[in-house]
């Protein structure tokens, strides 16, 4: 189980995260919605401390660290503990895609190059992409290089996989291959915490669905319930502007 108690982040005077408390249980599809600027990207890097709170509390599979003022042992402990997969892939170029994979298990879990080899091929076919296991990112497609990053972590056997907008980079003809396998994901028990601007997608794959807008969480309830009976009134709002055949039910 994951629990984020209170999480505030300023940028300068501009408060972006105004008190975020949200628990993910063991096996839960968690989705993040909400219009551009609310705080869902910052929120999901301050879980990996790619960004630092300001204040605020993280509890990850029993283990609890102030996301303020980490120690560096609880940096490398949580994010041995998670793995994210990136809005604009974050592959590197000189590397093929087994590469790619394989490197994240030699430093961070310290695997030897044989196993993280072996991990990697199996994670790759997993994702499809079993035959461009020696291609280089500039020979692989949109979907299929966030394919890799996806590979990448869930090699790393995370807790829990946090996935920030991963088809805002691709073409519309190529989110299809990404959404596939992050529906496998879930549909395999994998924890996922993801932030997503596809609403259907969201619809049919999260557990639980979490509004935010200017920091704060508006509502908070199962897909079911945000997507057909919601309460907040800027839910509402929010999701006729976003979703076409949207019908709020009384």
């Amino acid at each position: 189980m994951i629990v984020l108690t209170n999480v505030q982040k300023k940028f300068g005077t501009k408060e972006v995260l105004r008190g975020i408390n949200l628990t993910v249980h063991d096996g839960e599809v968690v989705a993040i919605i909400g219009p551009s600027g609310s705080g869902k990207t910052t929120f999901l890097r301050c879980i990996n401390f790619l960004e630092q709170a300001d204040t605020g509390e993280l509890e990850i599979d029993g283990f609890r660290v102030s996301l303020r003022k980490p120690s560096r042992r609880d940096v490398l402990a949580v994010r041995r503990k998670t793995a994210m997969v990136f809005q604009q892939y974050n592959l590197f170029k000189n590397m093929t895609a087994q590469r790619n994979v394989e490197l994240g298990l030699e430093a961070a879990q310290k695997r030897s190059s044989t196993d993280a080899a072996e991990i990697a091929k199996t994670m790759l076919e997993r994702v499809g992409l079993g035959h461009r296991l020696d291609a280089y990112p500039a020979q692989l497609s949109g979907g299929q290089q966030q394919r890799v990053g996806i590979a990448r972590a869930m090699a790393l056997n995370p807790h829990i996989i946090l996935f920030d907008e991963p088809t805002s980079a691709l073409d519309p003809e190529l989110v299809g291959e990404v959404l596939s396998t992050i529906k496998e994901l879930a549909e395999q028990g994998q924890t996922m915490l993801i932030v997503s601007h596809e609403m259907s997608f969201v619809r049919k794959i999260a557990d639980n669905v979490v509004f935010m807008d200017e920091g704060l969480i508006v509502e908070e309830g199962s897909s079911e319930v945000i997507f057909s009976r919601p309460q907040k009134e800027r839910t509402i709002q929010f999701l006729k502007l976003v979703t076409d055949d949207w019908i709020y039910r009384i």
